[in-house]
């Protein structure tokens, strides 16, 4: 994971992250950014497939070609967080 930076000219903050699209468990690279937002263990968390069941695994593993541009965007832990296929993620704290 690399690219950590923060973005506050807005009312929101976003957080922004690029997660390695060679990883076996993105879900698991999600969770453990939203851990250190929130200052939690990943084990305080809801698990992610609750909320996004493999999909995250699937667009690393299976990625479409890149003229696709695929996004996936879901609500998690109070943050709305968006992944393009090719790893760049963005969180933004929802109220």
């Amino acid at each position: 994971m690399t690219d950590n930076s923060t973005d506050d000219s807005t009312d929101e903050k976003i957080v922004r992250r690029t997660f390695d699209t060679d990883q076996d468990r993105p879900a698991i690279a999600v969770a453990e950014t939203v851990a250190e937002l929130e200052g939690a263990e990943t084990t305080d968390l809801v698990t992610m497939y609750d909320h996004v069941d493999h999909i995250l695994d699937h667009l690393f593993s299976n990625p479409p070609v890149r003229e696709a541009q695929i996004q996936i965007s879901f609500s998690y832990e109070g943050y709305r967080i968006t992944i393009d296929q090719d790893g760049r993620a963005r969180f933004v704290e929802v109220e």
